[in-house]
Parts: C-alpha cells; structure tokens; sequence
C-alpha cells in the first residue's frame, strides 16, 4: 500500500512543507486543519466557534475533494489554546458533523500556527472500491 497525495484545490493554502491530505489505501488522513477562510487564507473571525465551523468546513472539502465525507471519519484530534472555549469549540464541532460521532482526542496546546485558537485533524475510512 502505497500513500498518494490528494488533490485538494478546494482546501486553504497550507502553511509549511506538507500538504492537506493523503490516501493510504482505505484511509485518507488529514493534516491538522485551521479555521482559514480558503478564499482569503485569512483565519476566521469570530474566536473559537468561528475558527471550529471554518476548519470542519475545511475538512469536509478536503474530504470531497478525496470522494469522502465526514460521515466517513474514524477519528479526530482537536487541539486549542483555551481549553475553556470547549462548550463552544463542541457545540460547533458537533454540528457541522449531524448525528455522525467518531472517536476524538481534545488538547491543550501552548500555541497553533498563524495565530488560530482552534486546530482539527482527522482520520477518514473510505475504501476507493465503493
């Protein structure tokens, strides 16, 4: 099993030498995702709801852009500044992903690239066969 880059034109520009998504086999995996608006590669205003809705919507074009969903995520990993904006961060999260529930690790971290508050990676399981 070999791991492919993903074309992700829908994605914000990333900001170091990486790129936004991979497949490895039935899996596309994610690169941590900020609340970037993809058509200014401004972060979100708004504090961390905002930034959480921004970089879920993220994702989900991220995982269009591979033939995936977000309902076909296994696993995600939040990580914020502020661990009190976890009802809000929550709240969004929760939302833009409907009934779906995966798995999830939340940290609090020191600090997050560009200045954001919020940043989301995710694991999504999506066999290319289906």
């Amino acid at each position: 099993m070999g791991v492919e880059f993903v074309h992700t034109p829908s994605a914000p520009e990333v900001l170091g030498p990486y790129v936004p998504a991979v497949r490895a086999g039935d899996w596309i995996v994610l690169a941590g995702q900020l609340g970037l608006d993809p058509a200014t590669g401004s972060l979100v205003e708004g504090g961390a709801a905002a930034e959480t809705t921004q970089a879920m919507a993220n994702i989900a074009a991220v995982l269009a852009d591979a033939g995936a969903s977000v309902t076909d995520i296994a696993k995600t990993t939040i990580f914020v500044t502020d661990l009190s904006e976890f009802p809000a961060v929550n709240e969004a999260y929760g939302a833009a992903l409907g009934s779906h529930r995966p798995v999830r690790s939340t940290v609090q971290v020191a600090a997050l690239p560009a200045g954001a508050g919020v940043e989301i990676e995710a694991w999504a399981h999506a066999p290319e066969s289906r």
